[in-house]
């Protein structure tokens, strides 16, 4: 017996146009970053990029954090996701697998560090300490009412399930968790928190 058409499952209207709505936002999403890789690789005083220009991968566990716009100092980005190889010097490719395979100049170069490890295990979190103090200018432990010690400025931000991990990882160096309420530009819903050794007009020790 031949099974007829209308025996084949079929998708409800308005999921097909959300479906559709999805696939032509990729495609062009895709076309906008094609346009921009090719600016990037001819063109020497392009405008600044902006994070729109990137969609989250989640399978790559991308989540993006809404901030409001300010004035920042020149970063360099350490990222596996080469799409944003578009930021040219600014950008080194990096794998938390291999905390240690960079350029060995970057070594003992830093004195301000903002750390977003990829996943929530102790894992990832212990690798990528190893690549922040193998980047950072100094690791002398903090001492406690020494305004005057010199050390790097550490961010940490991850969820708030590795906080006894964070404090252990970066504890000598006076990291603590602050009260800055982490906003995820597309919603996530774990619970995440920002870790730090210093205090600033944006957040305090808790």
């Amino acid at each position: 017996m031949e099974a007829s058409d209308e025996d084949e499952p079929q998708l409800p209207a308005d999921t097909l146009a959300a479906l559709r709505e999805f696939n032509e936002e990729k495609h062009l999403r895709a076309k906008q970053f094609a346009d921009l890789q090719n600016q990037a690789e001819n063109d020497f005083t392009m405008k600044p990029i902006s994070m729109d220009a990137f969609v989250e991968d989640w399978n790559a566990s991308q989540f993006w954090v809404a901030i409001e716009p300010s004035q920042k100092p020149r970063v360099i980005l350490f990222e596996y996701d080469e799409r944003f190889a578009v930021f040219k010097q600014d950008y080194v490719h990096y794998d938390f697998q291999k905390p240690l395979e960079l350029q060995g100049e970057l070594n003992g170069t830093f004195d301000r560090l903002i750390c977003d490890p990829p996943f929530l295990s102790e894992d990832c979190q212990t690798k990528a300490a190893l690549t922040v103090k193998w980047l950072s200018r100094s690791w002398t432990p903090h001492i406690e009412g020494d305004e005057k010690q010199e050390r790097p400025k550490i961010i940490v931000c991850t969820g708030e399930r590795m906080q006894p991990v964070i404090e252990k990882l970066y504890g000598k160096m006076g990291v603590r968790t602050t009260n800055l309420e982490i906003q995820h530009a597309n919603g996530l819903s774990n619970e995440f928190r920002c870790y730090a050794n210093f205090e600033s007009d944006g957040w305090k020790w808790r």
